[in-house]
């Protein structure tokens, strides 16, 4: 309440963490002094013919990122279709697993053009995050490159994927049904990314004139 007193203005990345913010005080008396404004990212020239077949998960590999429900489904995934890989781009020194297939590759920290590339070129990407996201960048990138997504109903993940599916249950069996049926069904799963990527709208070009718009607001109310 004193930082909300105290300020012109408080800038958010999502509902829910402004939702966050509000617990146990009155929004309403304070709604005016805030303001939305959520990452963004460049939307990427997609080819959808040259998507290939690569599930993939990028980002810290602990518990609170899903990494070991995602790591269980993807051992299982690949011995039942043996024309599919996973592709795992993060680290986490403060955990280990020993995930495991021939066609499992796990490529430790990327850089971001880099990670953008696997984006591009994957057919799934899973963030099964199990603890309340801010935002969630991951979602955010996926989405942008054409991916059919798949993401944990927690904190602002519906906001960075909007049309993404959402996982019922966070197990690892919950989401090895989930990206078998995407496999199994081309038809489904072509649909789900050109949704997803028709329906993206958070670009940089989106986001900086928001950003200006409430610059310009805020000059004329000092003037």
């Amino acid at each position: 309440i004193s930082l909300l007193n105290k300020t012109k203005k408080i800038i958010f990345i999502s509902k829910w963490l402004k939702n966050q913010f509000f617990k146990g005080i009155n929004k309403r008396d304070y709604n005016k002094k805030c303001i939305i404004i959520p990452h963004a990212t460049n939307k990427k020239k997609i080819n959808f013919k040259n998507k290939e077949n690569l599930i993939i998960f990028v980002g810290r590999l602990n518990k609170s990122k899903g990494y070991d429900l995602f790591g269980k489904a993807i051992e299982n995934i690949l011995k039942k279709h043996p024309n599919w890989k996973g592709i795992v781009i993060g680290d986490e020194p403060r955990e280990a697993y020993n995930f495991k297939h021939n066609n499992l590759k796990i490529l430790g920290f990327r850089k971001h053009h880099q990670v953008i590339k696997w984006f591009k070129k994957s057919e799934i990407s899973v963030v099964c995050s199990r603890w309340e996201e801010p935002f969630g960048r991951t979602a955010l990138e996926a989405s942008s490159s054409g991916c059919a997504v798949i993401i944990s109903n927690k904190g602002g993940l519906p906001e960075a994927s909007p049309k993404a599916i959402k996982l019922n249950k966070l197990t690892s069996n919950s989401l090895e049904n989930l990206i078998l049926k995407l496999i199994n069904n081309k038809n489904l799963r072509k649909s789900l990314q050109k949704k997803i990527y028709k329906h993206f709208y958070l670009t940089n070009n989106f986001i900086s004139n928001k950003i200006d718009s409430y610059r310009d607001k805020l000059i004329l109310d000092l003037l």
